[in-house]
């Protein structure tokens, strides 16, 4: 082996830090490197499924795949770790499993959920955030069917759900709901009718990244599956019997025995005390993905707060961004191993798509809006996808939506 092998350290097995190891060992030699993923599970999940999975109309099984079966072991060394401390300056990084040093760090630790300083949202209400908030909110779910089964005093609160949040996240939530709920009134033999669905939402718009159509279209559609929505109503307080809301200046209390936060995310708290410059875990990037004064580290995912040049807001957090960062990350790694300048990132939009349960959706794929059944497939189609970006056609084949 030669001796002056630099060491590469990937933090987090998300869409970013995952695609960027799957891409660089196909690219670089055992010679040139020596590359280090760290991550907390010895699984990676698709984080884009967690409203199916948290609905429960797919298994929490179905939205993982070990580490280790896309990594080429010969390349890359997997620690299960979890990372407590990034020292920029002495280029070391201490988990619960110790320490790692580095010469090229990769920073794609990816989101946890955001819930605005909201009294009592983080103890009263589940948060769509990884596999076991996703697990624990499914079983409940059905644990309150089951309950209002078997109870001889109903309790109606049992079938009310309330879900904060009519973004991207609440709306696909929405939608796994409204195809889940008719199964348990079947399995449960509970009067549909009586299951009652309501979203709140602070904003004037819903799914703002979209037209009025496609959002009209959404809406109709759940409407016409039981889903309420009060829009332009904040959420002031979450307890232990609800969401209190604020309707023109008075507070309300809205009643469920199940309240789901789906209304904001950031990136991993690790990010504040790392670095400077951190808004809600996210650090503004330079064009290459490096940060300002270290071109030896690269953040890419949800802690990223990429400016495209020219533009002034940062990019959203998404998946298929998280993914080309990942893979110009891989790249630009190749190039500084080479003795290369690195080259600026160019995010390619390829569009956008939003479920509403399996058979429906919106969306805005190469510039067009698509609605319906169109929208549904080519969600399947993006979700194959990146399986098989990071996993080749046998995981795709395995795990994909077809």
């Amino acid at each position: 082996m030669a001796q002056n092998r630099k060491k590469v350290l990937v933090l987090g097995a998300g869409y970013a830090g995952l695609q960027t190891v799957t891409k660089l060992q196909k690219q670089i030699s055992a010679d040139e490197a020596e590359i280090t993923l760290i991550n907390k599970n010895d699984y990676h999940y698709e984080a884009t499924w967690l409203h199916e999975a948290s609905a429960g109309t797919i298994s929490y099984e179905d939205l993982l795949y070990p580490v280790k079966s896309v990594i080429n072991e010969d390349k890359v060394n997997f620690v299960k770790a979890e990372v407590t401390k990034i020292d920029r300056n002495a280029k070391k990084v201490e988990t619960d499993a110790g320490i790692f040093d580095f010469d090229i760090l990769v920073v794609g630790l990816g989101f946890e959920s955001e819930t605005f300083g909201i009294k009592g949202m983080k103890d009263h209400a589940f948060q769509i955030e990884n596999v076991l908030t996703s697990r624990r909110l499914a079983r409940h779910i059905e644990d309150k069917f089951a309950n209002y089964a078997a109870s001889k005093d109903k309790d109606d609160r049992d079938l009310a759900i309330l879900v904060g949040g009519a973004g991207f996240t609440g709306i696909e939530f929405l939608g796994e709901l409204t195809d889940r709920i008719p199964e348990l009134c079947n399995k449960y033999g509970v009067e549909q009718s009586k299951v009652k669905i309501t979203c709140v939402e602070a904003a004037p718009k819903m799914l703002p990244m979209f037209s009025d159509d496609l959002v009209n279209h959404a809406v109709n559609y759940l409407e016409n599956k039981g889903v309420e929505f009060k829009i332009a109503t904040p959420i002031v307080a979450c307890n232990e019997k609800g969401f209190v809301v604020k309707v023109n200046d008075e507070e309300q209390q809205l009643e469920a025995n199940t309240a789901v936060w789906a209304a904001g995310v950031r990136g991993s708290q690790l990010m504040e005390e790392s670095f400077d410059g951190v808004k809600r875990g996210r650090i503004v990037n330079e064009q290459d993905l490096t940060i300002a004064g270290h071109d030896d580290i690269f953040v890419i995912g949800d802690c990223a707060a990429f400016i495209p040049a020219g533009e002034e807001r940062p990019l959203p957090t998404t998946a298929q961004i998280a993914m080309q960062q990942g893979e110009h990350v891989a790249k630009n790694i190749k190039q500084i191993l080479e003795g290369q300048p690195t080259q600026e990132f160019t995010y390619v939009d390829r569009g956008t798509v939003c479920s509403l349960g399996s058979n429906d959706g919106v969306g805005i794929v190469y510039g067009r809006d698509i609605a319906g059944k169109k929208a549904a497939f080519m969600k399947k189609v993006i979700d194959t996808r990146a399986v098989f970006k990071l996993g080749g056609i046998g995981l795709a084949f395995k795990k994909g939506k077809f």
